[in-house]
């Protein structure tokens, strides 16, 4: 073992840790809320919406856990910020062909996932930017 090995401090792997689960947790949401793993939301845009949401959780659950951080807190951070700006627009003015939701603003899941997907915008964006600064 060399004398430059780097440990990395509690607090990161920690951080990364919570951002997996995070990560994973918005996925279970939006499983949910479409029926299940092969069920798909309507109108098809949505749907496949959900579906690369839920791969690229995963993604970023494993590269967060392999010790990847900065691809890793990015896409966490796209997997955070997706979801609260499709919520807002479905909600909002509405979306093409999908006006289901339009004015449901509380929905108990809608909830569950904005605090989760906000939770997880609170820790992936300053990780990312000290991520990017402290280059090794």
């Amino acid at each position: 073992m060399s004398d430059r090995t780097v440990t990395e401090p509690e607090p990161a792997w920690a951080a990364r840790w919570a951002g997996a689960l995070l990560c994973l947790v918005v996925a279970g949401i939006h499983v949910v809320d479409q029926g299940g793993f092969t069920a798909t939301r309507d109108p098809a845009y949505v749907g496949i919406a959900y579906h690369v949401l839920e791969i690229a959780a995963v993604v970023a659950a494993v590269l967060l856990l392999m010790r990847l951080p900065r691809p890793g807190w990015l896409l966490a951070a796209g997997v955070a910020a997706g979801p609260v700006l499709g919520y807002l627009l479905s909600r909002g003015p509405g979306l093409p062909d999908y006006r289901d939701d339009v004015g449901n603003w509380t929905e108990p899941l809608g909830l569950a996932s904005l605090a989760v997907e906000g939770t997880l915008l609170l820790v992936s964006v300053p990780l990312l930017v000290w991520s990017l600064r402290h280059r090794p």
